[in-house]
């Protein structure tokens, strides 16, 4: 058959034709390399990769020497399967057989290391070959470029081939611009855009659309604009890149002006532009828009694919619906990492945390493996139902897989932790964190904060700015909200200084924290001031200025704002009711916040939670109208919680109801049987009463439970340096003279009349 016979072998190849091609294998001389190598290729192209190397090593059993057309197409195949090991092998036979250079074999092992992340080797090789064309050179930029180089190297290489005699094409700058956009690199970004239009590439389609995206990525929307309009014949990519560009930047009227242009051209939306399109329905909250546009997507046969679906997903979850939202879910017959992923993070959203756990359990079911955001989406759903035992499984899951060095894993394990209420397991994962972002130093202070640690959050705050981490309105308020909790005023005035100096004087948000923060700490002039230094106010702002003056008990004021408030279109919402009962409590105006309580409901269409219930129970506790607090609680449509317990405790504690403070300890001891607060209210409440039996009592119940009696602190700001003392507490440099002072007031005091209440020690 000879040489003929090998020609028509590759013959039934191309045409597809391999049964035919296999018989006449069988009957051709295999001695020589061409037989095999046009088998490895067909295979090859078929997508039968395993048999295209079997081939290969069936060649070299046989005791056939490969040639250089062996090669290519056996890497091609190798790198079907990803099997880079393999391809050293060959790469080494290849190298003793003197074909390493060969301009299609090295190509072809350039392409396959640049693809699967061996840059070293791609480049080392690159750099030996003697030939190298336009195709050679696009490989490695795209190599550089995927595998997330540092821009300098991507731009030094396309420097290098501008230099050498080959010319860069459309393929080469859509790829360096693609980095100037991912990078935000502007400047060089304009740069390749003027060699751009000197080539007269510009509306070459695939270098007009990554401009379009580059600029956008860059925020220059003005200019991604102008250069989408001066594109004659833009096609869907084009239409996506704005849209997705508007999206990206918050410009989510723009993006929908222009979708409704689109659909208005002869190009019509596809999937991506949906996936595009859709975060911005979410994000102006425009429900009804959102079912038209997946009524559209149904109707004219979209194609529904993964990342759509995921799109939908998303979209219903932050619109509040879940029955669609699930729906979508219900109808996907193949399900990936992304969907499931989708679905965990919507149910956490709306805080349906075990049917997040459910979704995570489902996956794990049909062996698809969790990734990164996986996990970092799943961990919250652990810390909204305290599930420490699961959340520390998926802590060492993450290690096993060494995940930990991801930003938002780290972030997303320090907050169930703290959530957990284990915040020093929270604190020490943070420290041990290889890289730290924004987003986890927020996350640190924000529950040290709230967890009753103010002076480590202040201290991770300065830590903060010292890493060289940015500052947002999140680490602002967090820390302006420690310096509220430690009546630290001295640092307060120093964020505030910052705020002045920086751009966050007018973010909402951070304005509401100082305005918390100079109230709790004693100076209401400075809160209204802030107030008042606002150009434009939103109900945040009104709520934290009226809860400011309600917890001074300034009840006046409070409802003069109040007022205010809603003379100035603004419409009161449950925080607002709740500064306001509160106000009243602390005014002692029982009548007025019982009003108001039945206003917020009434008049208003506000229905009460249970921190409102909680306000008014205090309302009735501070009166001293106890039968009236339990009352409203006999009356609650949902059942109490230890808030609401304890505000009772405590309100029996003070008018020495020892009845009623029974019968709220023996929800409190269920519902928080470690909170060492409530047995020490009790005990006191029954040590006044002379009733010592009981305080025993009381005392050895926390014995077997192992309750500790978590002590007591005191803040104190002086010469602006803040002072932390605890109940015979000697850790201060100068206690010996606190404590000379101290015993000389007590003289005072008896000898004014005091007479010190004695108990035992067994209730200290």
């Amino acid at each position: 058959m000879g040489i003929l016979g090998t020609r028509i072998l590759g013959m039934y190849l191309l045409c597809n034709n391999y049964l035919d091609a296999k018989n006449l294998f069988g009957q051709l001389q295999l001695c020589y390399a061409a037989p095999w190598n046009w088998m490895i290729r067909g295979f090859t192209v078929m997508g039968h990769f395993e048999f295209a190397i079997l081939f290969y090593f069936k060649m070299l059993i046989f005791g056939t020497c490969p040639d250089k057309y062996t090669f290519p197409y056996l890497i091609k195949a190798c790198g079907g399967l990803h099997a880079v090991d393999l391809v050293k092998y060959v790469h080494g036979m290849s190298k003793n057989l003197g074909f390493e250079l060969d301009v299609y074999v090295g190509s072809a092992l350039v392409k396959f290391y640049a693809e699967n992340q061996c840059l070293d080797i791609a480049r080392n090789l690159f750099d030996k070959l003697p030939q190298r064309d336009i195709v050679l050179w696009n490989v490695i930029l795209n190599g550089y470029l995927k595998c997330g180089s540092l821009p300098d190297e991507v731009i030094g290489l396309f420097e290098e081939m501008r230099k050498s005699e080959v010319e860069p094409n459309s393929v080469t700058y859509a790829c360096v611009l693609c980095l100037c956009g991912s990078k935000s690199l502007l400047r060089i970004g304009t740069q390749i855009h003027g060699l751009v239009v000197k080539c007269g590439l510009e509306m070459d389609s695939p270098v007009a659309n990554t401009l379009v995206a580059m600029y956008a990525k860059c925020r220059c929307l003005v200019d991604a604009r102008k250069l989408f309009d001066l594109v004659k014949h833009a096609d869907r990519v084009t239409w996506n890149g704005m849209i997705g560009g508007y999206v990206q930047n918050g410009f989510m009227n723009e993006a929908l002006d222009l979708f409704q242009k689109m659909i208005s051209s002869d190009v019509k939306p596809d999937s991506i532009t949906f996936a595009s399109l859709l975060p911005s329905i979410s994000e102006l909250g425009c429900f009804s828009q959102g079912r038209e546009i997946h009524s559209y997507i149904v109707r004219h046969e979209v194609l529904l694919d993964l990342f759509l679906k995921n799109a939908l997903i998303d979209m219903y979850f932050k619109c509040k619906d879940v029955d669609m939202a699930r729906k979508v879910y219900n109808q996907t017959s193949s399900v990936d990492i992304v969907i499931c992923t989708a679905m965990i993070s919507g149910f956490v959203l709306n805080g349906m945390n075990v049917d997040a756990l459910e979704i995570f359990r489902g996956l794990l079911s049909k062996n698809l493996r969790p990734n990164a955001v996986t996990l970092a989406s799943v961990l919250p759903a652990c810390a909204g139902l305290a599930a420490s035992i699961l959340g520390k499984e998926l802590h060492g899951h993450i290690i096993k897989t060494g995940l930990e060095g991801r930003c938002y894993v780290g972030s997303a394990l320090t907050d169930m932790y703290a959530k957990c209420g284990m915040l020093d397991i929270a604190h020490r994962v943070f420290l041990i964190m290889p890289e730290r972002d924004s987003i986890c130093w927020n996350s640190i202070i924000t529950n040290c904060s709230q967890n009753g640690k103010p002076e480590v959050a202040i201290d991770l705050f300065r830590r903060m700015g010292m890493e060289g981490a940015k500052y947002d309105c999140v680490s602002l308020s967090a820390a302006l909200s420690s310096c509220a909790n430690l009546s630290a005023l001295h640092y307060g005035k120093e964020i505030h200084g910052f705020i002045i100096r920086g751009t966050f004087k007018k973010d909402l948000f951070t304005n509401s924290a100082l305005i918390d923060m100079y109230a709790k700490c004693g100076n209401l002039d400075l809160a209204h001031l802030v107030f008042n230094t606002r150009e434009s106010q939103n109900e945040v702002s009104w709520n934290s200025i009226i809860a400011a003056y309600g917890n001074h008990g300034r009840l006046k004021q409070c409802l003069e704002l109040f007022h205010g408030m809603e003379n100035e279109g603004f419409k009161p919402d449950h925080v607002t009711f709740l500064a306001i009962i509160s106000a009243c409590g602390h005014a002692g105006e029982v009548e007025e916040g019982k009003r108001y309580f039945n206003n917020m409901t009434e008049d208003y269409g506000i229905s009460p939670r249970m921190e409102h219930y909680a306000c008014l129970i205090d309302l009735y506790g501070r009166a001293g109208c106890l039968k009236e607090a339990f009352r409203v609680i006999e009356s609650m449509p949902f059942t109490p919680d230890a808030g609401i317990w304890g505000t009772l405790l405590g309100a029996s504690r003070v008018h020495v109801n020892a009845e009623l403070a029974e019968v709220a300890s023996e929800y409190l001891f269920d519902l928080d049987p470690q909170n060492s607060g409530y047995y020490v209210l009790l005990s006191n409440l029954h040590a006044d009463s002379g009733k010592w039996d009981r305080v025993n009592q009381i005392r050895n119940l926390m014995k077997e439970r192992g309750v500790q009696k978590i002590p007591g602190y005191s803040w104190i700001e002086v010469n602006n340096s803040s002072h932390m003392f605890g109940a015979a507490d000697k850790s201060h440099p100068e206690s010996c003279q606190i404590y000379e002072l101290l015993n000389t007031l007590l003289v005072e005091l008896q000898n004014e009349g005091y007479v010190p209440q004695l108990y035992p020690l067994s209730i200290i």
